[in-house]
């Protein structure tokens, strides 16, 4: 069936619709979803799901913004005077580099814009959608009216759909409707065309949230015909305040611009007293204010934070605020979950225990190889019921879904849609025979209670459709009677304690006593001492159960008398590249912490397996929390490195009695209930692959793969960034404070100015352009890990780096008036070839001091001079314009300059390594390292 768009002037009411006739009219089957080419299709006839943005900022506006300085439009007023006065070459010269200072700018902001929307785009929520007939993941805003999509706790409505299916489904719709509770879902009722939209229980809208349960649903309304896009409301995935550090140097600009103006003030008085002229003077000061004040600075540091997360997005770490930069690299622990992140969650079952008996599963990952063994025999299942029992619990009580990704002649391989650890029971069963499908037949799933981490369990309600034989269903009762089958999975303790009886190996239900509630947890405490990932299982099979007004069961009524089946032990190896990640956080003074929801002795043996364990420190348990007060938790937490069997409350403990005591706190999270702790740390990490949309939204970080070694690399990539910005803030400090004090003390003098109005600009604009720029994609210092973590409240300005600003001034001033005066004395009566040799030793000096900027703390020749790429071609580009300036015949006249001889260069060359030599010594005298 043809799909025609919706418009405005024509909304079709799909809340009044039946599913099956929302589905033909969209044209979809419910099993397939849409194919992919049909999908790219109506995505072409209808546009992106997503909102229309604000208009990006013109490049006319960017240029008002960069005229509109307010010392900028004083150089402008003195162009235009000297124009009057027939001064045309100068005016003309003066307009000329205030145009390429304003066009450089606006290459920088629009670059910075450029750079932060891509990381806008990369952030948005994802959506798990059907296509030809296979789950897939893909970013929401590839959505078409028609896409079949599955809704689950922690996710974001990704756009208006009409719900197909529901089990337990709520939905927080207070960003549209305002409603605080959370609006129970059913996808069975039909309402009339005037329902509104916050009693539309068959439908959900964009940008709403599941808060409980999952469905799916097809797609009806995309982008601005949505319900939130009718409303113009404005959802953004990446923040763009100013970071803390771009507040100071913004601030750090406006206290230099004003202390520059009361210098260039000074300047001009005590030159118009001496009797210079008060245009000139004028000129020269207003050039100077210019110079003085780093105004590209606030562009380059967002170009250098936007540069820096698109590489932190190659190592696998996606930033969602710039703030976060900063942030991380003043980090001092990291709270790491532990499946998926410290291990690979590639789970594979390789125990199952009931009434005793344990049997071994072989093979590995997600194929059907494998055999059962006991006491290294193979063995039949169906000597074993309780065994074949405990595996179909969990492939029925499963959420997962097994699709083939390749065959070959004796195996098939399979991947696994959904929570690996479901999949690895999913296989697991499909080794003993029970294919997931099949069973899902003949067992159909009507109802369910979602797994969370409070509770620690999931549950759920199974119809017979096709009683089978004996041999086959564990379950067989009565085929001439409806029945149910009530199946738990969870916590082996949790479950356990729902239970009144367990299967024995003759297949019967015995009660369960206190003795063999303490067996079933000696073979727990056996198979997690062996580092396995434990799940029990329990079911039982009702004739009845009690139903509530809407006809779903009663959840108290669920998990009564149920009957134990067995352990389901799985294991998780730790990621091959976590050792060495962290072993180089703890050289970086950087402390790990596990906290995880799993058993003590498993969450010990993989902590010591992966040397996070440290000798004499503590592995405790939620409960061991509960009894602490806050004192003694933080006393606590300084020698505890895993904690284990936590809830989200813990977690938010752990974070507050970790901030509590000075750290900068990581906390990683995949769960709606641990955005909580994860907004409360100071670094929120939320996981890219298993994290819940709530929680990405929440977090300051997402992980693409899901891995610690990746936090590890952002943090360092965050160190990286930083320490790039503090060579460029004190390579432009130290190269603009010492042209204004070149100019002061001249004026002090009595002397000429050494520069004129145009080589100020000048030098402002090629020393704060190309090699300011190339000092913020430096690669970083070798042993930026090796160092301990910043405290927050440094200045980025710090005493270090203050010494260094003195030194540089003096240092540069000096060679520069030595040059000027060299001039004078040599020259007399040829004044514009001192101002020459003052305004190439300067720039010069500048650019040879770009080089040594490269590392605040390692020499220059151990760092490698030429390594970086851009700064050679920066520095190479400006090398060339100023001998343009300086030998060109057509410039000289605009730029007051006169070519050098050799006996003049000869008198400049020693100068000009003076102030890089001077750089060098610093870092020598100051470091805390030898070398």
């Amino acid at each position: 069936m043809s799909y025609t768009p919706v418009t405005s002037s024509s909304p079709t009411n799909w809340h009044s619709l039946k599913t099956k006739e929302a589905l033909e009219r969209l044209g979809v089957s419910p099993d397939k979803g849409l194919a992919s080419e049909e999908a790219a299709s109506r995505l072409k006839k209808v546009g992106p799901n997503q909102l229309k943005e604000a208009p990006p900022t013109t490049v006319w506006q960017m240029l008002w913004e960069q005229f509109s300085d307010f010392v900028v439009m004083l150089l402008i007023v003195a162009a235009i005077i000297s124009a009057f006065l027939g001064d045309w070459v100068e005016s003309a010269a003066i307009m000329a580099i205030v145009l390429l200072n304003a066009a450089l700018g606006v290459v920088q902001n629009r670059r910075a814009e450029k750079e932060l929307a891509a990381l806008r785009r990369l952030a948005a929520p994802e959506a798990n959608v059907l296509r030809d007939g296979s789950r897939i993941s893909l970013p929401g805003r590839e959505l078409a009216p028609g896409d079949i999509v599955f809704l689950e706790a922690g996710n974001y409505i990704p756009a208006d759909v009409r719900l197909i299916e529901s089990v337990n489904l709520r939905v927080d719709e207070a960003p549209l409707t305002g409603e605080s509770a959370p609006v129970k879902k059913d996808f069975r009722p039909v309402f009339p065309p005037d329902t509104p939209t916050g009693d539309q229980e068959n439908s959900a809208f964009m940008g709403t949230v599941v808060t409980y349960g999952r469905g799916k649903g097809v797609v009806v309304e995309t982008g601005m015909t949505t319900q939130i896009g009718r409303i113009a409301e404005m959802l953004q995935s990446v923040e763009q305040e100013q970071t803390p550090l771009q507040k100071r140097l913004d601030q750090l600009g406006r206290t230099l611009g004003w202390a520059a103006l009361g210098i260039c003030g000074l300047v001009f008085v005590l030159g118009w007293l001496r009797g210079a002229p008060p245009l000139e003077m004028f000129i020269i000061s207003v050039s100077l204010a210019i110079a003085a004040v780093p105004e590209g600075l606030p562009a380059v540091v967002t170009i250098s934070l936007a540069l820096g997360m698109r590489e932190m997005i190659k190592r696998n770490a996606l930033i969602r605020r710039l703030s976060s930069v900063e942030t991380l690299g003043s980090a001092t622990v990291i709270c790491s979950d532990k499946t998926g992140t410290l291990t690979q969650n590639e789970m594979t079952v390789t125990r199952v225990a009931a009434d005793g008996e344990f049997v071994e599963v072989t093979g590995s990952g997600y194929s059907l190889q494998g055999q059962f063994l006991m006491d290294g025999k193979v063995v039949n299942l169906g000597d074993y019921p309780a065994i074949l029992t405990t595996l179909w619990i969990g492939a029925l009580n499963n959420d997962a879904v097994l699709e083939t990704q390749r065959m070959s002649a004796d195996d098939v391989v399979y991947r696994v849609v959904g929570d690996p650890t479901e999949g690895a029971l999913l296989v697991a069963a499909a080794k003993a025979g029970a294919m997931p499908h099949p069973l899902n037949q003949a067992y159909p799933r009507i109802q369910e209670i979602p797994f969370d981490s409070e509770r620690k369990r999931m549950v759920t309600v199974h119809t017979v459709s096709d009683p089978r034989p004996e041999d086959i269903s564990p379950f067989y009762d009565d085929k001439h009677r409806q029945w149910y089958v009530v199946a738990e999975k969870g916590a082996p303790d949790i479950v356990l304690k729902q239970c009144t009886h367990y299967q024995n190996r003759e297949d019967k239900a015995v009660p369960l006593d206190d003795e063999q509630r303490r067996r079933i947890l000696l073979a727990n405490d056996a198979m997690t001492r062996d580092s396995l990932r434990v799940l029990g299982v329990a079911y039982r099979v009702a004739h009845s159960l009690d139903n509530d007004h809407d006809g779903d069961f009663m959840d108290d009524d669920l998990e009564e008398n149920l009957i134990f089946a067995g352990l389901i032990g799985m294991i998780d190896p730790a990621r091959p590249e976590v050792p060495a990640a962290l072993a180089t956080a703890k050289n970086a003074g950087i402390r790990t912490v596990m906290i995880t929801g799993d058993y003590p002795n498993t969450a010990r043996a993989i902590a010591s397996d992966i040397g996070l364990l440290q000798a004499s420190h503590d592995v405790l348990t939620g409960k061991e929390i509960e009894s602490f007060d806050n004192v003694t938790l933080q006393e606590e937490i300084m020698r505890t490195d895993v904690f284990a069997r936590v809830s989200p409350q813990h977690k938010m403990r752990i974070v507050q009695a970790l901030r509590a005591n000075g750290e900068v706190v990581a906390m990683t999270g995949d769960g709606v209930n641990d955005a909580p702790s994860i907004k409360q740390a100071d670094i929120g990490v939320a996981m890219g692959i298993t994290g819940t949309d709530v929680t990405k939204e929440t977090a300051d970080m997402v992980l693409t793969d899901d891995n610690y070694a990746s936090i590890v690399s952002a943090v360092e990539q965050g160190r990286v960034i930083y320490s790039n910005i503090r060579k460029f803030v004190y390579y432009l400090l130290s190269c603009n404070l010492a042209e204004i004090a070149i100019i002061f003390i001249a004026t002090l003098m009595g002397l000429p100015s050494p520069l004129t109005a145009i080589q100020l600009l000048w030098l402002n604009l090629i020393t704060d352009g190309a090699p300011a720029l190339a000092l913020g994609v430096e690669k970083g210092d070798p042993d930026i890990m090796e160092r301990p973590p910043r405290p927050p409240s440094e200045s980025i300005i710090n005493r270090q780096m203050q010494i260094g600003i003195i030194v540089q001034t003096i240092a540069i001033a000096t060679i520069t008036l030595v040059a000027y005066w060299l001039g004078l004395i040599a020259h007399p009566g040829e004044p514009e070839v001192a101002e020459t040799m003052a305004f190439v030793a300067l720039s010069f000096s500048e650019l040879l001091r770009a080089f040594t900027s490269r590392s605040e703390t390692i020499p220059i020749l151990k760092f490698g001079v030429f390594k970086n790429r851009a700064m050679n071609w920066a520095v190479i580009t400006s090398l060339f314009l100023l001998l343009a300036v300086v030998y060109v015949p057509f410039l000289q006249p605009v730029f007051d300059t006169v070519p050098l001889t050799w006996s003049q260069w000869e008198v400049l060359l020693p100068l000009l390594l003076i102030p890089s030599l001077a750089a060098e010594a610093i870092k020598v005298i100051l470091s805390r390292r030898s070398y």
